[in-house]
């Protein structure tokens, strides 16, 4: 079988660790939803569910009926799938075929519901999102009330498991107030199911960073994105969780993805010539430089001409140059012995030393999620102890 130009290794024993934090942070009895959106947020759908699944999860969160498809591909029988974003009218019956649970955040998609449901037999599985404030997805009070009394009025065809919403911003403790004004209209909206004495199966409203940071968002089921993976959702969640341990350091969190590439080719570069496209670098003196098969088409972030490092043979290689599409250069002067098929870390640990996604987005100005999210889903992924 012929080779890509990178792969990446993700690490089952690290996924352990993260699980058996947040389970620690959330409670026993809460349900851990995995969000595996944006193929796993970048580490691999059908690499990662049955990672987590060997964690005890048996609960995914997707953006997409094809996203669903995917995971429904790896997954145990009894695994539940859930689709946050868009379901397209034609997939309808495919998802209750399947027992997908699916969000309904505008009236008309019941009506497309009880179309489909009432030529299988099976029950519809849904969501109900309500709009709190994000004013992204959701139903207004209006069209909420209508659509709580259609799903009671049509309770043989149509399963009522969960009342949700989204928080906009829970990463940033700056935006707290706005949290709080989010919750207390999501309670008005349960009041509401209370007196029509119609009560979802599940209440949810957390992602990773409120469910490691406000007890009163967890209630019967959270969704964790970027904290299973081993990222804090932002410093400041890091640091409330500090304060609320009475800890000064934490090592609860580890990223799974390890990011590896090989050195093409070797190079010794004169003072003064230019390296790769145009004048960003010249050399000052006589260099060694590696040359790495992968750019910026295999997700490795343009920004990061003449300012990135690799990891060979333990020490840090600065980039030079501008990275190209599918090559990049890094100066390897100062490491002695480097050979043609010596083994390249870009993300991850190499010895003593440690490339942290954290050095992509700081330099970057990308978010952990929009970096990981890029890499592409054709970099061969494999699951490790």
């Amino acid at each position: 079988m012929v080779r890509h130009s990178s792969r990446i290794n993700l690490s089952q024993s690290a996924l352990k660790t993260n699980f058996n934090f947040i389970r620690k942070k959330v409670g026993k009895n809460v349900i851990i939803s995995s969000v595996v959106k944006a193929n796993a947020y970048g580490h691999g759908i059908h690499e990662f569910v049955p990672m987590a699944e060997k964690c005890g999860i048996n609960h995914f969160s997707v953006a997409s009926s094809f996203e669903a498809e995917e995971v429904l591909e790896v997954c145990s029988k009894d695994t539940r799938i859930m689709i946050m974003g868009i379901l397209y009218k034609e997939d309808i019956p495919w998802a209750i075929e399947h027992g997908i649970e699916f969000y309904v955040f505008n009236y008309e998609r019941l009506e497309s519901v009880i179309e489909a449901v009432k030529d299988l037999n099976k029950k519809a599985i849904v969501h109900l999102e309500v709009e709190t404030g994000a004013n992204r997805t959701g139903l207004n009070a209006e069209d909420f009330s209508n659509a709580l009394k259609f799903l009671k009025d049509n309770q043989e065809f149509i399963q009522f498991e969960g009342l949700c919403t989204h928080l906009g911003g829970a990463e940033t403790l700056a935006n707290k107030f706005k949290i709080d004004t989010q919750i207390e209209r999501y309670k008005a909206f349960l009041e509401e199911c209370k007196a029509m004495d119609y009560m979802p199966h599940l209440r949810h409203i957390a992602s990773s960073a409120a469910a490691l940071a406000f007890e009163e968002t967890r209630f019967d089921m959270v969704r964790v994105g970027v904290a299973q993976y081993g990222f804090w959702p932002s410093p400041d969640i890091r640091y409330l969780h500090l304060q609320q341990t009475n800890k000064t350091t934490e090592n609860g969190l580890r990223r799974i993805i390890t990011w590896k590439t090989d050195v093409m080719d070797l190079r010794t570069v004169k003072a003064g010539e230019f390296v790769g496209y145009g004048t960003a670098f010249q050399a000052v003196q006589d260099i060694r430089i590696a040359v790495l098969p992968l750019g910026y088409s295999n997700g490795y972030p343009r920004a990061l001409s003449n300012r990135g490092q690799v990891l060979i043979k333990g020490k840090k290689a600065p980039i030079v140059g501008l990275i190209n599409m599918n090559l990049f250069m890094v100066n390897i002067s100062h490491i002695p012995d480097v050979k043609i098929g010596d083994e390249v870390v870009l993300v991850g640990r190499q010895k003593n030393n440690v490339i942290n996604v954290s050095s992509f987005t700081d330099t970057t100005q990308l978010l952990n999620n929009e970096m990981l999210s890029r890499l592409p889903a054709a970099i061969p992924r494999k699951a490790v102890p």
